[in-house]
């Protein structure tokens, strides 16, 4: 039997994060491939450290563009960094030692994953991809997850826009949440550590910042009650690439449903959309999403999964965890057909995605967010619930 009143948590980190830094450069790269040629092939890692940033993987795109495409990429990669807001003496988005390994792909990757003759495109690579949708939010994300992502997005524009000028770009939330028959009833604890200016107290941190997420929340979530836990190691000046070093794709949980559903284990940053790693888990999140948008469920979790080369996934698995009004059969049965039978090529068709729109999604969860006019975020777009729902 399912626990009905039980106490969770779910953290984020700030797009300063060192290793949302490294998300973002990876994603910059992505951006910059797929807008010269939309069906380039992007594999990039980026390591993140004092004042130096390391790009490494795989690219492909047309001979005549390649060389130019890569020599362009320091000054995208440093007007990112200083978009974040770095320009500190230990990481400086123009003075940062900046290093390119970047390559041609593999023959025999390209060779499993390009169509010819009669094989359509196969999957970038073996593995397994989750989508989770609950009725908990607005944007039909679990609360503390979403909770802690619109902390970090708030005070970061407040922070952007001199408000609050006292923040520096690094920072991480964690809200504990307690529920009660399942709705989310009391938040038992905030937790934010963000980097400051020198000469600032955890309570100077605190009065600046509470006002603003105090405000975020539902009416009576928060109260006398709740535990504020702002800077608890006593001082943050030291932060960014400069105080850890950063790495693409290692904040899996924050990007995805902050534990309270699987993840398939690959992360999505510096990823073209062949590699279904990204590309398939955006689909499960959309299946989902559109799921419980369409009132079949409260809550829904698809699993999907491919073999590298091969075109139609290898299973599709749905769970409505106790709270659906259909047999998850038929909609393991229905769902795929919806875009195409889930292979690469029909997802990517489905959902718009090759396209320059990755650089947004690295920081504050690639869920949960609104579709915008340039085609970012397609799959959080509910335009499939009515055809679930005649469906059932």
């Amino acid at each position: 039997m399912a626990r009905k009143s039980y106490v969770f948590t779910s953290e984020s980190v700030s797009e300063g994060h060192p290793d949302k830094v490294a998300d973002r450069i990876s994603d910059t790269v992505v951006d910059a491939f797929l807008g010269a040629e939309p069906e380039a092939r992007v594999a990039c890692e980026t390591l993140v450290t004092t004042n130096r940033i390391v790009l490494a993987g795989e690219v492909r795109a047309q001979d005549s563009l390649m060389r130019g495409l890569i020599e362009g990429l320091e000054d995208k990669v440093r007007n990112a960094v200083r978009d974040i807001g770095y320009a500190q003496k230990g990481f400086h988005w123009a003075n940062a030692h900046y290093e390119c390994h970047l390559h041609a792909q593999s023959d025999d990757i390209a060779m499993g994953v390009d169509a010819s003759g009669e094989k359509d495109e196969g999957a970038g690579d073996q593995g397994i991809m989750f989508g989770y949708a609950t009725d908990e939010t607005p944007e039909l994300m679990p609360a503390p997850l979403q909770y802690s992502h619109n902390i970090l997005h708030r005070l970061a524009l407040l922070r952007h826009d001199g408000t609050l000028k006292e923040l520096e770009p690094d920072a991480k939330s964690q809200v504990t949440l307690l529920y009660e028959n399942g709705v989310p009833k009391h938040v038992m604890k905030i937790l934010i550590s963000h980097q400051h200016r020198d000469g600032l107290k955890p309570a100077d941190v605190q009065s600046l910042v509470e006002p603003h997420v105090r405000a975020l929340f539902p009416e009576g979530l928060v109260d006398d009650r709740t535990e504020w836990l702002v800077n608890p190691t006593g001082n943050f000046v030291i932060g960014g690439p400069d105080g850890d070093a950063g790495l693409t794709g290692r904040k899996i949980i924050v990007d995805t449903y902050g534990g309270a559903a699987p993840h398939g284990g690959g992360a999505f940053s510096g990823k073209d959309p062949t590699k279904v790693d990204r590309s398939a888990a955006y689909a499960c999140r959309y299946l989902a999403k559109n799921v419980v948008a369409s009132g079949a469920a409260k809550k829904c979790t698809i699993q999907i999964s491919y073999a590298i080369g091969v075109a139609k996934p290898l299973s599709f698995y749905v769970d409505l965890h106790g709270t659906g009004e259909v047999d998850p059969a038929k909609l393991e049965s229905l769902l795929p057909e919806m875009i195409g039978g889930c292979t690469p090529r029909a997802i990517r068709t489905h959902l718009g995605l090759n396209r320059p729109i990755y650089a947004r999604t690295s920081a504050y969860g690639h869920f949960g967010r609104t579709p915008d006019n340039e085609g970012g975020f397609s799959w959080e777009k509910t335009d499939i619930a009515d055809d679930i729902r005649r469906a059932i």
